[in-house]
């Protein structure tokens, strides 16, 4: 698309130089000239072509002069385009008033061809930069929008009401999420399979950011929709990675651990795809990670087999599954929090209730980060065994 140059002034001879000089780029399709005799003819030819993207304007013209020009352009809708202003050598007064009106450059009567077509190109390469960063600001405004509509469908899709179960009192569970960007890869989930059963889910998707957490969002409901069907926590794990392999990119996978809590016995059965295994905080503030049983991440591999345990809880013993966000924050000095400071926190603050107490974990983590970017998102599900009352 050739650059289009308005050029506005009143002596008749001016635009038959102008299409002389510049010849060879109105032939190539370079420029493309349209002219004005005044500043009213102007703001008509601008408002016939809005793809004008320099204008070249005298000062003094009959019936509106360049300086009232410069000014009524000023009061169009967002005007993408540069101007330069034509007047006499010596004219510092009338120069200076166009340049605070928003003139881009200007050039002197008698009128250097060469200066001016330096001038032309110069306002044209400078106006390309400010398009682009129109296009950039646009496109971040787009990628925003879609970024925050991707927030809301993450959230709606994760548990946030609490209490989860106000009916039910032998158990209680609060769970928390920051992610390390608008929208994260962790997930987490709490349901219940039948009467006396609850599911706890609680994973990491690779990456970060939109992928992430698409398939943070397929997983948790392939998750969810398998283990509804009541099966074992091996059986479940099982079952949707064999679906993720299939429809999964080579490089996304997930971490998940699955327990299956029985509010009646206290038996825990639980299986881990490569995910951290989650801390049992007795009653009298023993803490105690789990022993590791399960098998690979999810998406990976095909027909891996996970292995299972069981453990029973007594009344009043908690259990805290978190994601490597937690253990994996960084302070300054490039220190880990690491388990043994996690261990340290849910041992000190084990008589909290549970939404304190996972606070207090968020609170220690990002006392200990001392201010330093969160690298990975954060978080935290804990469920607390009460007993019949």
């Amino acid at each position: 698309m050739p650059a289009k140059i308005l050029v506005v002034d009143d002596e008749p001879d001016l635009e038959q130089i102008i299409v002389q000089k510049f010849r060879k780029q109105i032939r190539e399709n370079v420029f493309q000239f349209t002219f004005a005799k005044n500043g009213v003819e102007a703001l008509e030819r601008l408002a016939e072509d809005d793809a004008i993207e320099l204008i070249l304007t005298d000062i003094n013209m009959p019936e509106m002069d360049g300086l009232t020009l410069l000014n009524k352009i000023k009061e169009l809708e967002n005007p993408l385009f540069r101007s330069v202003i034509v007047s006499a050598y010596g004219d510092i007064d009338n120069i200076r008033t166009a340049m605070n009106r928003g003139a881009f450059d200007f050039v002197v009567k008698p009128i250097d061809l060469n200066d001016l077509e330096i001038t032309i190109n110069k306002s044209l390469r400078d106006l390309e930069i400010l398009k682009d960063a129109v296009r950039s600001r646009d496109q971040l405004t787009v990628i925003n929008h879609e970024l925050s509509i991707a927030t809301e469908i993450q959230t709606s899709i994760l548990p946030k009401t609490f209490p989860a179960f106000p009916d039910r009192k032998e158990f209680d569970i609060y769970a928390k999420m920051t992610p390390a960007r608008q929208v994260g890869g962790d997930l987490y989930d709490f349901f219940l399979i039948d009467k006396n059963r609850i599911g706890l889910i609680i994973g990491d998707v690779s990456g970060k950011g939109i992928p992430a957490a698409m398939f943070m969002a397929v997983s948790k409901t392939l998750l969810k929709a398998t283990a509804l069907k009541g099966i074992s926590s091996d059986t479940c794990l099982g079952i949707v990675n064999e679906i993720l392999v299939e429809e999964s990119l080579p490089t996304m996978f997930v971490t998940v651990f699955y327990g299956i809590f029985d509010t009646r016995s206290g038996a825990f059965e639980y299986s881990s795809g490569g995910h951290n295994p989650p801390y049992l905080i007795s009653h009298d503030g023993n803490v105690k990670q789990l022993e590791n049983k399960g098998g690979l991440f999810l998406g990976g591999v095909k027909n891996i087999e996970y292995e299972s345990n069981m453990i029973m809880l007594q009344p009043g013993d908690t259990l805290f599954l978190y994601t490597d966000g937690v253990t994996e924050a960084m302070n300054p000095n490039d220190d880990l929090f690491e388990e043994h400071r996690l261990e340290k926190s849910l041992q000190a603050h084990h008589q909290l209730a549970l939404e304190p107490l996972v606070q207090q974990v968020f609170k220690d983590v990002e006392e200990f980060s001392q201010g330093a970017d969160q690298s990975d998102d954060i978080t935290c599900l804990a469920m607390r065994f009460v007993g019949k009352k």
